[in-house]
């Protein structure tokens, strides 16, 4: 079996499913037991690596939202050698940026990154551990594209393909490790 066949695999003994989180009527995706198995996680990150490569995306910068997608664009900024750009919740960062808002399956939220984090003509990789309705991926291609940056694809461990997030990031090269109709 190969890496990611055991990643898609073990999905269900690392993920745990938790019911009316945040709010009522979400199942939430809890990824914290993937980071308490360090073996598991490294899998992971191997796999996410893999596939940036098999898919030739090329980018001199991650962009990934608070808090759990810097758990992986953090790695995967170390492993290519790239800079990694910490999309916060505005007011959360020492200076003023760019802020963009985006709708939730359950609210409203904003993304801010700090300015002159990305360049002109940077290729940008999004990273984010879960693309559920696309709204936080779509907010971070367009703090991307407001910064006169190009988003190069993006990358996600977990896709809820019953909320068809993949349809708002139709212009994007879109990947996901393990998708599950949920």
């Amino acid at each position: 079996m190969d890496k990611k066949q055991e990643v898609v695999l073990n999905f269900d003994k690392y993920v745990r499913s938790v019911p009316d989180f945040p709010k009522e009527g979400i199942l939430f995706k809890d990824i914290v037991p993937v980071f308490e198995n360090i073996d598991y996680c490294q899998k992971v990150i191997d796999v996410m690596v893999d596939e940036i490569k098999e898919n030739n995306i090329s980018f001199n910068k991650i962009i990934c939202p608070e808090a759990r997608g810097f758990l992986f664009g953090v790695p995967l900024g170390l492993i290519f050698k790239v800079g990694v750009i910490l999309a916060r919740k505005p007011g959360k960062l020492p200076l003023p940026g760019t802020i963009v808002s985006y709708e939730l399956e359950y609210g409203i939220e904003s993304l801010e990154i700090s300015e002159g984090s990305i360049k002109p003509g940077d290729e940008v990789l999004i990273v984010d551990d879960l693309l559920a309705t696309g709204g936080s991926a779509k907010a971070l291609g367009k703090l991307v594209e407001l910064n006169q940056g190009t988003v190069s694809g993006a990358l996600f461990y977990i896709e809820l393909t019953s909320l068809k997030g993949r349809e708002a990031l139709k212009k994007y090269k879109v990947i996901s490790l393990a998708p599950i109709a949920d």
